[in-house]
């Protein structure tokens, strides 16, 4: 009863049908658990319940019924399970789980079933060793035990003289391959397909003399050679994928003798020498060949090529083959789908014939040295689906845009010009637009919100004036990424984001953007990316955000937000969030609790590691095999850091250069996957938290200029990552924390402290100083209570030039001191202005600003 839309669950009154020897309800939807019952059909020979929405486990006893035969659970992708002991007397000759939740090690008795002759247990989650005990499998035929975790080394199948088809790719398999276990008297192997493991060692002769032998797929290993092998006439071989190993030396000359090969790809290896591109025409039935990212140089220059040279050549993949000049045996080549030149040392005009190209689909030119393209450019509009030309060094007008083109990326060239006013009007199939990294100028042409198919739209890194097009932002219905960052764009944000917006990444960092943060970019729920770094924003926290459960990556960075960032907790807040920047604002107020109660993200290092599709995920967005990196730019160790690819590890908090007081909060200090804080420059007080030794992961900590006071705890001296440490200007006393690497770090980590000894201080206090230190109010940026008494000696001192200028001019430790008086002064006289931290060429400065 296949595919006749039943519904339900698989009942346990269908034992009654005590005879039944044959289950087949493949492609129904029972969505339930199959009854244990099932194991008491004596007879039962055929159970097919493929594709049926079953759910819980699979009862084991099923899989020991005596007279079973067939048994298939595929793509029933809830339904748990493992294997049993198999009897001496199984009879089992079909066993597909393939795309279940099938899970744990193989047993040992599956060389029990000796008239196994299908196993497919692909897209599992089993694990272990492979049993050598498949060796007995004799009748076997075709096995597929790919996407699992199986580990240890691949066992011998020599034994199988039936066998047709291996495939243990995506598995974690290592060790070598013996020639002479594995492959020997396997004469109707069709297919064998081993990538994405750790196997090391040569890839073995006699793998290549297996006379039906079609498929050899290999991709992503660690193997060292290619042994050289001699192969009959009749060889079949059609694929050969070598690609991403460590195989190194010369090209393997005995690929030359594989007269049927169709694909060929070596790419992502250590070759090394050279190769000439004509010894590759005796492979006459070529249709794709793929050398890109070794060592060696490919000559492109062939003597005698003609129309025959490679007749059948649809995809060449050259990239990184050290070519100085386009293939000319190209020219004629009307059937070629898919070339790739990228990151060649290829120079000037990209002549005219690749336009011409019939049915070419994608071009990639990427990271060569061109500087111009060859007209006329008609026929650039012709079947061009993908056209990358960025890091070049093109010039001039932005060129013609092909018409059908899902994927285009202009960047990191030196176009000038406007961008055309009716660009839009070419981009109906666009999918991707990247023009950023140019020197284009002029506004943002509204013709670009007709690319009713743009996902990501980057125009970063120009000299673009203006405002933002409103339509833009309803875009954004699509619109997955935009990137407008390191412009002039002026004006607010337009607050027009649709109910159903789908943006992931919005960057304005560094334009000249004022107003607020539009309230309706609320409703982009699957917002991930937020950069508005370095605008003239003026408004309070934006609270709305985080009802925004998405969101990675938050940078304020450089604007004017005032007002305390107090926000009501609610549940799910921002459990993602890993990057936050808020330095160089003017948030005032406490650092309370409840605001960082729930990023879950920080708090646990294994949590970064749960889902690597989550990781994917975020670092790309993939269109195809091509991807967009999202990038955002912080302050980390003291130095500006760009990170060009978001990775999911990295966390980081920096509330720097603002108006915060107060303690530290408590749950700070259970971010153990936390790389970066940094809270300089406030008004924050008390004790640095023992329990700081908690943050494990931490590379960089900035707590400078503030008014902490007390010791600093030993438990600092544990974080053995820690590489940037500053806790300079503050009142912390007593001695640092001695053996430890602190003592690595320069004494200005720890200047400004006058209670503080020992290396890498050279001062030591006498023990009557020490009696005397204790805890002093400072001042910060804002007016405050100044002890008269105090004041009118030290004013004193200020008329007396003589004893004065000394010290100024020669005993840093007194003019640091001095200076604060002065600017507590100020502070007190002037109660409308404040005093602001400034940092210019990595250095601190003080300034005096108006409220």
């Amino acid at each position: 009863m296949s595919y006749c839309n039943l519904t339900g669950p698989l009942h346990s009154s269908l034992i009654k049908l005590e005879n039944l020897s044959v289950i087949i309800l493949d492609g129904n939807n029972f969505s339930s658990s199959v009854p244990e019952t099932f194991a008491n059909f004596k007879n039962l020979t055929t159970l097919s319940l493929q594709n049926c929405g079953l759910v819980g486990t699979f009862p084991q006893k099923i899989f020991q019924i005596g007279t079973l035969l067939n048994i298939d659970l595929s793509f029933n992708y809830d339904l748990h399970g493992s294997f049993p002991e198999f009897p001496l007397s199984g009879s089992i000759q079909t066993l597909r789980v393939c795309n279940t939740s099938f899970s744990g090690e193989f047993p040992h008795t599956i060389g029990n079933m000796r008239h196994l002759y299908k196993l497919d247990l692909s897209n599992c989650q089993f694990n272990g060793t492979l049993p050598n005990s498949l060796s007995n499998l004799t009748q076997l035929s075709y096995l597929d035990l790919s996407s699992n975790s199986f580990t240890g080394a691949m066992p011998s199948f020599r034994m199988a003289k039936t066998l047709t088809r291996i495939d243990l790719s995506h598995n974690r398999l290592s060790g070598v391959i013996s020639s002479s276990d594995c492959f020997e008297g396997l004469h109707n192997l069709v297919s064998i397909d081993l990538r994405d493991n750790s196997i090391n060692g040569s890839i073995p002769s006699s793998l290549f003399s297996l006379p039906l032998l079609q498929n050899i797929l290999l991709s992503l290993n660690h193997f060292s050679k290619v042994e050289e092998f001699t192969i009959m006439s009749s060889s079949v071989l059609n694929m050969l994928e070598l690609s991403s190993n460590d195989l190194a030396g010369p090209f393997p000359t005995s690929i030359f003798q594989l007269s049927s090969l169709s694909v060929l790809d070596l790419s992502y290896n250590k070759f090394t020498g050279s190769l000439k591109l004509e010894k590759l025409f005796e492979l006459r039935s070529l249709t794709s060949l793929d050398l890109s990212y070794n060592n060696f140089s490919v000559n492109v220059n062939v003597a005698n090529a003609d129309l025959s040279s490679l007749p059948n050549i649809s995809t060449l993949n050259l990239a990184s083959c050290n070519l100085k000049t386009f293939p000319s045996f190209l020219r004629n080549k009307s059937i070629i789908t898919i070339l790739d030149l990228s990151n060649n040392q290829i120079q000037g005009r990209v002549p005219n014939w690749i336009w011409k190209l019939q049915v070419l689909q994608t071009l990639n030119l990427s990271h060569n040295m061109l500087t111009d393209l060859e007209g006329p450019l008609q026929n650039l509009a012709s079947n061009l689906i993908e056209l990358d030309l960025h890091n070049n060094q093109l010039k001039g007008p932005i060129p013609v845009l092909p018409k059908y083109a899902s994927y285009l990326d202009y960047s990191m060239n030196k176009f000038d010009s406007f961008i055309p006013q009716d660009i839009g009007n070419y981009l109906s199939f666009t999918t991707f637009l990247s023009l950023s990294n140019n020197t284009l100028f002029g506004n943002i042409p509204h013709s670009l919100c007709n690319a009713s198919s743009l996902q990501v739209l980057d125009i970063s890194m120009n000299r673009i004036s203006g405002t933002l097009p409103s339509c833009l932002m309803s875009m954004t219905q699509t619109l997955v990424v935009l990137n407008l960052r390191m412009n002039n764009l002026i004006g607010t944000i337009p607050d027009v984001f649709p109910p159903s917006c789908a943006l992931r990444t919005l960057d304005l960092q560094k334009n000249n953007l004022d107003g607020q943060i539009p309230k309706s970019l609320v409703k982009c729920s699957a917002l991930e990316v937020l950069d508005l770094a370095n605008n003239n924003i003026v408004d309070r926290f934006p609270c709305l955000l985080k009802k925004i459960s998405t969101l990675r990556v938050l940078v304020l960075r450089k604007n004017k937000f005032y007002d305390p960032i107090e926000c009501q907790a609610t549940e799910d807040t921002w459990r993602m969030l890993q990057i936050i920047d808020l330095a160089f604002n003017n948030f005032s107020g406490k650092l309370l609790g409840n605001f960082f109660t729930q990023w879950e993200a920080m708090m646990s290092a294994q949590n970064q590691f749960d889902s690597k599709a989550n990781q994917i995920r975020f670092e790309v967005l993939h269109y195809g095999q091509l991807y967009y990196q999202d990038s955002v730019t912080l302050t980390s160790k003291g130095q500006q850091l760009e990170l060009v690819k978001i990775m999911s590890i990295y966390t980081t908090i920096d509330l720097s250069s603002n108006l915060f007081e107060g303690t530290i909060p408590k749950v700070l200090m259970d971010f153990k996957a936390l790389y970066v804080l940094n809270f300089s420059n406030n008004r924050l007080s008390g004790e640095i938290p023992s329990s700081i030794g908690n943050l494990k992961q931490l590379e960089s900590l900035d707590l400078s200029n503030n008014s902490f006071v007390g010791e600093i705890p030993m438990q600092l001296a544990s974080l053995s990552f820690l590489s940037y440490l500053n806790l300079s200007f503050n009142h912390l006393v007593g001695k640092i924390p001695a053996g430890t690497q602190l003592q690595s770090f320069q004494a200005t980590s720890f200047e400004g402290n006058d209670g503080l000894y020992g290396p890498p201080l050279s001062k030591i206090p006498d023990s009557k100083r020490q009696d005397e230190l204790h805890p002093q109010l400072s001042c910060g940026r804002l007016a405050c209570s100044i002890d008269w008494n105090f004041l009118s000696v030290e004013l004193g001192f200020v008329f007396g030039l003589g004893i004065v200028i000394g010290p100024l001019m020669f005993w840093k430790k007194w003019r640091i001191r001095y200076w604060k008086l002065v600017d507590k002064i100020i502070c007190w006289i002037f109660s409308r202005m404040h005093l602001e931290y400034v940092t210019h060429r990595g250095q601190t400065y003080i300034v005096l600003r108006r409220h």
